[in-house]
């Protein structure tokens, strides 16, 4: 474009554009693709605008050099933040965003304040523009596409990365990603560190394009208002769709307010993008764009794979049979309550190595919460589960995943914005056995295959009944390799002719020496799979022993009839 010599309008708008959709890509590495919506990314902006400002426009440094320390600075303003908010697990949503736009209006106040700017703004009129085009526009057209280039380029990467996959899983389930192995915490920090360098690197070059910064002009609501609309509109599940969004709003802003009509241009544009996001709440692209709404995903892009038996097996080997049941789990005074509602208190039990051990009980009587401790979905109030030698109770979710630990929810949680494939291969990549995306598809497929689901594989999660999705959450467990796996209630809500085709599932399972703890209220069930049970009732340990044994108990038919009257 430079070298056409056509007008300068032709190169300065296309920087506008350009520049916008830098900051719209770069706000939703973080905010499209893990569901924190951040109302503070003129914050990151403008922490790289005056980085920019004061080094070239009162230090002299070549401005150039100033671009790096404008990412750094926006980078590190973001880890500092991120360190300490997302620490804070209730701190998501809304409150996110509240935070986000609060730090904009404490760093504005700071600048201000301080020698940084003082009051009166920082100008940039003597710093020279680098030598990149015939003319200074020239050169801000061939910064902005390079830096649009790169950004698009880095959202397109992660998007199709193991990043982007537990970034997409986070956004619809952040708690059901941290227990299936996603390092949430790293995951949100390593977005949000990009997020902001680059938008630092955009504040840095309009720093240099205006020529003259304050900050009642820098830190202001427009930015993070304008990026949240362009990348909505747009699609905030792929990485093209902010790009999309922006060279939109760009173009329908200039069209609208350059006339002599600004005002009711202004209103123009606020009517178009209410009925876009009323009509198209998935924005322009919406899922016909992207399967996982951010292209094709690491497992559904990989080459064509012919799964054979030898392959995956190479792949998903169950460990050898132990000569002698050794214990695998250890639980041990384990307590937990809710506001002073006591769900368990001092479990104690044993799960051997390749049994199948049956956890029953009365509804209430603790044994979800005990796996949604054991699996790390909550944090206990005292007690140990010793794994393998390590204290379970110790590890963060992820961890505890990665150890070899996987659990089906009993209402299940799958993540609706994947396809089924892509649920199945997420744990397949992040759990125990931590396949590449290439082999996560083979063993997504084979377990698909196993539970019945093949035909489903591009479907979404809503598309599908209560007993797919039941198998969507068992065929996610058994895709992970785990060493343990615990079934919460997964064959709850099922038809007879469908649970007897479950049992038989869960015996082909067994067959493998996969260990597993079931907790289920269908007594058959119990009595043909579990070879030992545990009986919970008020948080206690009632019974424990063989299934024929416990069950024989009269005080297990009390706690489970209650005592006959008269």
């Amino acid at each position: 474009m430079p070298f056409l010599h056509l007008p300068a309008f032709y190169e300065s708008f296309l920087y506008i554009v350009f520049h916008w959709i830098v900051l719209a890509t770069s706000w939703n590495i973080l905010s499209g693709y893990s569901g924190y919506f951040s109302f503070g990314h003129g914050a990151f902006f403008g922490a790289g605008v005056y980085t920019t400002a004061v080094l070239a426009g009162k230090y002299d440094v070549p401005f150039l050099w100033t671009l790096p320390a404008a990412a750094l600075v926006a980078a590190l303003l973001g880890l500092g933040l991120g360190a300490v908010v997302f620490r804070v697990r209730h701190v998501r949503g809304e409150l996110f965003a509240l935070l986000t736009l609060a730090a904009t209006f404490v760093l504005a106040t700071i600048v201000l304040n301080t020698p940084i700017d003082g009051g009166p703004g920082v100008y940039l009129s003597a710093v020279s523009v680098p030598k990149l085009a015939p003319t200074p526009s020239g050169s801000f057209y061939m910064m902005a596409l390079a830096l649009a280039i790169g950004t698009i380029a880095i959202a397109y990467a992660i998007a199709r990365a193991r990043l982007g996959l537990g970034l997409f899983a986070i956004h619809d389930d952040e708690d059901a990603a941290e227990v299936m192995g996603v390092p949430a915490y790293r995951y949100k920090l390593v977005a949000f560190g990009v997020s902001c360098a680059l938008a630092g690197v955009a504040g840095g070059i309009q720093a240099l394009f205006v020529s003259y910064v304050t900050a009642n002009g820098t830190f202001n609501i427009t930015v993070p208002l304008t990026v949240v609309l362009m990348s909505v509109l747009g699609g905030t599940r792929s990485w093209i769709g902010p790009a999309i969004g922006a060279t939109a709003i760009t173009i329908l802003l200039y069209a609208t307010t350059a006339a002599d009509q600004a005002v009711a241009g202004k209103a123009v544009v606020g009517a178009v993008l209410v009925a876009a996001i009323l009509l198209m709440p998935e924005g322009i692209l919406g899922r016909t764009f992207a399967r996982r709404g951010r292209g094709a995903s690491p497992a559904s892009s990989a080459p064509p794979v012919a799964v054979h038996a030898h392959a995956v097996v190479a792949a998903i080997e169950s460990p050898p049979a132990a000569a002698e049941r050794t214990v695998l789990l250890a639980v041990r005074g384990v307590a937990k309550s809710f506001k002073g509602v006591r769900a368990l208190d001092g479990v104690d039990l044993d799960v051997r190595e390749g049994e199948v051990l049956g956890v029953i009980g009365p509804n209430g009587s603790g044994k979800s919460t005990l796996i949604n401790v054991v699996s790390g979905h909550f944090r206990a109030d005292a007690g140990s589960a010793r794994f393998g030698g390590v204290d379970l109770l110790a590890l963060p979710a992820h961890r505890i995943a990665r150890a070899g630990v996987a659990r089906t929810y009993q209402i299940p949680r799958p993540f609706a914005h994947l396809t089924v494939r892509d649920n199945v291969a997420l744990a397949a990549m992040f759990g125990g056995t931590a396949l590449d995306p290439r082999h996560a598809a083979e063993v997504a497929l084979h377990w698909l295959q196993f539970t019945g689901l093949a035909a489903r594989a591009d479907a979404y999660p809503g598309d599908l009944n209560l007993h797919q999705a039941k198998f969507l959450e068992l065929a996610r467990g058994l895709a992970a390799r785990p060493r343990l796996l615990m079934l919460d209630e997964v064959l709850s809500g099922l038809t007879p002719a469908e649970i007897d085709g479950a049992i038989d599932l869960i015996l082909r399972i067994r067959a493998q020496s996969t260990t597993i703890v079931l907790v289920e209220h269908v007594m058959r069930v119990v009595t043909a799979l579990a070879e030992r049970i545990v009986v919970l009732d008020q948080g206690r340990v009632l019974a424990e022993g063989r299934t024929a044994d416990v069950m024989a108990r009269p005080d297990v038919a009390v706690a489970y009839l209650g005592v006959p009257h008269a």
